[in-house]
């Protein structure tokens, strides 16, 4: 039997850096089809969502504002690099939320559909930023470093968050749209609490 512990090995900046850029636009396709059903989803982005909903705010601007506070957290109990990957992946998201609109036009998803669409994209694109390092910031921080610390599984965090959004975003929202974003949500949740196991994935 191959000791397959002895063989891990980090991934290189040109792996890490092509993880990231996946990851990142995985949630920004995901966020495409999320607003044109006007469905809000869960975590810093779900925050971000309902704010830009209410407000007419851009979303890429709310969620990079959003994110802002939990850089410390990070920084402290998640290292220099989770940081700066974290950062880096935020930024590139807000970018690209705003940029695919001009190349991507939706004409009909029923919400079905949609919810699973949008748990699915974002779901691998989470992960993707999770097994390279970095994440989107905000309840992606707390829920890695809770399931690093306490054995926690972050999908599990997350979708504890979730739960609560929800609950406000039922009293703002149609319950049919609620409905549909938390079948997205808990995709998305599930996806990541499944498949991020660190004793599973080798190269880190």
């Amino acid at each position: 039997m191959i000791d397959t512990a002895s063989q891990t090995k980090s991934h290189t900046w040109i792996e890490d850096a092509q993880g990231i850029v996946f990851g990142t636009f995985m949630c920004a396709l995901g966020l495409q089809f999320l607003t044109f059903l006007g469905l809000v989803t869960g975590q810093t982005a779900g925050l971000a969502v309902i704010v830009s909903y209410l407000t007419g705010w851009p979303f890429g601007a709310v969620f990079f504002v959003v994110n802002l506070p939990f850089y410390w957290l990070a920084w402290q109990r998640m290292g220099r690099i989770f940081t700066v990957k974290s950062l880096i992946s935020v930024t590139l998201l807000s970018g690209m939320v705003e940029l695919l609109p001009a190349g991507l036009t939706l004409a009909h998803v029923t919400p079905a559909l949609g919810a699973l669409i949008v748990g699915a994209l974002t779901g691998a694109g989470l992960l993707a930023l999770f097994r390279h390092g970095g994440s989107l910031g905000g309840i992606g921080v707390v829920a890695l470093y809770l399931q690093d610390r306490f054995g926690l599984k972050a999908g599990y965090v997350q979708l504890g968050f979730d739960a609560a959004l929800f609950s406000v975003a039922a009293f703002l929202f149609p319950p049919s749209l609620v409905f549909y974003s938390l079948l997205g949500a808990v995709v998305l949740n599930l996806i990541i609490a499944v498949n991020h196991r660190r004793d599973r994935y080798i190269a880190t």
